[in-house]
C-alpha cells in the first residue's frame, strides 16, 4: 500500500483544502484505486464511495437507467472510462469521479487490447483521460500501476481545476 500512500495523502489534502468529494468506478485496477484513498486516515471527509466493476451484472446496477450512455463506446477506452467517471460523479453527488477500464492480465480482454493496457479518467470541473500500455501480463504489478495513474490523474486534474 505504500505505493499508493503519498499519493492518496495528496489527493486527500487537496479535496480537503476544497471541500470536495471523490468517487472511484475501476475495473482491471480491482480496488486499488479506491482502497489507496481509503487508507488515508480522515477518508471520509472526501471519500463518497467506489465500486469494482467486473461482470455485466456489477455494470448494469452500477448503470441503473443510464445503459445507453455506455452502449456505443467501445470498454477500455479513454471515452467509456470517461463516462464512467461522468456516471459515477452524478450516481454519487461528489465533485470528482475517477473511471477506469482495462485489461491487467496475464492476457488481454475481449476488445483485443493486450495486458497492461487501461484508460484512465477523471470528471469534475476539469476532465482529463489518458491510455497506460505498461507492456506487462503481470496482473498485480498492473493493478498496482492502473491505480498510480489513476490518482495522479486526479491529482492533475484536481490541480488544474
Amino acid at each position: 500500500m505504500d505505493r499508493l500512500a503519498v499519493r492518496a495523502a495528496r489527493v486527500g489534502e487537496l479535496l480537503v483544502a476544497r471541500d470536495e468529494s471523490v468517487a472511484v468506478a475501476e475495473g482491471a485496477a480491482g480496488g486499488l484505486i479506491s482502497a489507496g484513498l481509503l487508507s488515508v486516515p480522515g477518508a471520509s471527509r472526501f471519500f463518497v464511495n467506489g465500486t469494482v466493476l467486473y461482470t455485466a451484472p456489477g455494470f448494469v446496477d452500477f448503470l441503473g437507467d443510464r445503459t445507453d450512455r455506455l452502449r456505443d463506446l467501445r470498454g477500455a477506452t479513454e471515452e467509456f472510462s470517461l463516462e464512467l467517471a461522468r456516471i459515477a460523479r452524478e450516481k454519487f453527488q461528489c465533485a470528482w469521479a475517477i473511471g477506469e477500464s482495462g485489461a491487467a492480465g496475464p492476457s488481454g480482454n475481449r476488445y483485443g487490447d493486450l495486458p497492461g493496457h487501461a484508460a484512465i479518467a477523471v470528471a469534475g470541473p476539469v476532465e482529463k483521460s489518458v491510455t497506460l500500455e505498461t507492456g506487462l501480463d503481470d496482473r498485480s504489478e498492473n493493478m498496482w500501476r492502473f491505480a498510480e495513474a489513476a490518482l495522479d490523474l486526479l491529482i492533475a486534474a484536481v490541480g488544474a481545476g
